[in-house]
C-alpha cells in the first residue's frame, strides 16, 4: 500500500509515446514546468518517436521533489524499462535508488546535473556546469574592469541539499571572477569580502525575487548578481527593480533559453551560458536505445568524467578575453 501510495503520488509529465514498442524508457526530470525541463522531454520524445521506443515521463511537484523521484525509478524499474534519463533533485540521497535500477538491469543516465559521486550513474550527459559558471564570472569581472576589486556580489542558489549543478556553477562563477574558493564541493564556505551571502531559489522566478530581497536587506548596494539559472534572474531583476536598482545592477545566469536570451538582448541579463537539454536528452534515448540492442554503454567526451553537450557565453557586450555569441546567434540555438 505504502509503495502503490508513493506511485501514485507522481506527477506524470508526459504520456506513453508508442504503446506498440518493445523497448521502453523513462524520463524524470525535477519539475514539468521550468523551460529547460520541458525542452528536455520534447528532445526525449521526439528521438523516442524516431526509434520506436516507448517513452514515460515523469516529474516533481517542485524542484526538490525527491521522494517524488524515487517513486518513479521504483515504477521504472517494475514496468520493465529498459533506462532511465534523471535529473536529480537530490543528487546524493537518490542514488540507493539509481543503484536498485542498475541491479535489476536498467541503464542510468543522469542529464544536466550529476549525481554524487558521478559515476553512480552509468554515464552523465550534461554541460559543463563548472565552465557555464566560469564563463559568466570572467565575463562580469572584465565587464567591470577595475571595479570589480571592489564588487558586491548576491550568490543566487538552487538549494539548501546543494545539487551538484547548483555547486559547479556556483564555484565556476567566483573562480571566474578571481574569487579564491574554499572547499570546492560546497557553496557558501568562501571568506571573500565582496560576497554579500548566497541565498535559495528552487530555480523560479518567485525564488528568484525572495532571494533578492533577503540579500538587499543585507546590502542594498549589491551591485552583481550570480544566478543558478534564467527564472531565478528575472525574480531578481523584479527585486531590483521594485526599489530603483535595475539599471545598475549586473546580473548573470546560465540556461540560454528563449526567455533568457530575450532578457540578454533587454539589458535585464547582462550575459547567460547557453545549455542544451535538447540534445542530451536525445542522445541519453539514442544510449538507452543502443543499452537495449546489444549492452554498449556510452562513453564519456575525451578528459572528462561525462558526455558533454557544449555551452557557449551569450551575450551583447563581448569582452576580451571570453569567447561569446551575441543574442542573435543566441536566439538560434534557443530553447523554452
Amino acid at each position: 500500500m505504502k509503495k502503490l501510495l508513493a506511485t501514485s503520488a507522481l506527477v506524470l509529465a508526459g504520456m506513453t509515446v508508442s504503446a506498440a514498442a518493445d523497448v521502453s524508457a523513462c524520463l524524470i526530470t525535477k519539475t514539468d514546468t521550468n523551460p529547460f525541463f520541458v525542452k528536455m522531454r520534447e528532445g526525449a520524445t521526439a528521438k523516442a518517436e524516431e526509434l520506436g521506443i516507448t517513452l514515460n515521463s515523469y516529474a516533481g511537484k517542485v524542484d526538490g521533489d525527491h521522494e517524488t523521484q524515487v517513486a518513479a525509478i521504483e515504477t521504472c524499474i517494475a514496468n520493465g524499462a529498459k533506462g532511465i534519463l534523471l535529473t536529480a533533485s537530490d543528487t546524493s540521497s537518490i542514488v540507493p535508488a539509481v543503484q536498485q535500477a542498475r541491479d535489476a538491469g536498467l541503464l542510468v543516465i543522469a542529464l544536466d546535473t550529476p549525481l554524487e559521486p558521478i559515476d553512480s550513474a552509468d554515464m552523465t550527459f550534461a554541460t559543463d556546469n563548472f565552465l557555464a559558471g566560469e564563463l559568466i564570472g570572467k565575463w562580469a569581472a572584465a565587464a567591470l574592469g577595475d571595479e570589480a576589486a571592489n564588487a558586491k556580489i548576491a550568490m543566487l542558489d538552487l538549494a539548501v541539499s546543494q545539487p551538484t549543478v547548483g555547486v559547479l556553477r556556483d564555484q565556476g562563477f567566483l573562480k571566474g571572477f578571481g574569487i579564491e574558493l574554499g572547499d570546492p564541493g560546497k557553496w557558501g564556505d568562501e571568506t571573500d569580502p565582496r560576497i554579500v551571502g548566497n541565498d535559495i531559489t528552487a530555480g523560479n522566478e518567485e525564488g528568484g525575487r525572495r532571494a533578492m530581497e533577503n540579500l538587499l536587506a543585507k546590502d542594498p548596494m549589491i551591485n552583481v548578481v550570480y544566478t543558478i539559472n534564467e527564472p531565478a534572474a528575472a525574480g531578481a531583476y523584479e527585486a531590483l527593480k521594485a526599489i530603483g536598482r535595475e539599471n545598475d545592477v549586473l546580473i548573470v545566469s546560465v540556461d540560454g533559453g528563449c526567455p533568457g536570451v530575450d532578457n540578454v538582448k533587454d539589458g535585464v541579463i547582462g550575459a547567460t551560458s547557453q545549455q542544451y537539454p535538447l540534445l542530451m536528452a536525445s542522445k541519453g534515448i539514442e544510449a538507452i536505445a543502443a543499452w537495449a540492442k546489444d549492452g554498449t554503454k556510452p562513453q564519456a567526451s575525451d578528459g572528462k568524467e561525462f558526455f558533454d553537450t557544449g555551452v557557449s557565453l551569450v551575450t551583447d557586450q563581448p569582452v576580451d578575453g571570453v569567447d561569446s555569441i551575441d543574442t542573435a546567434k543566441g536566439t538560434e540555438l534557443c530553447w523554452g
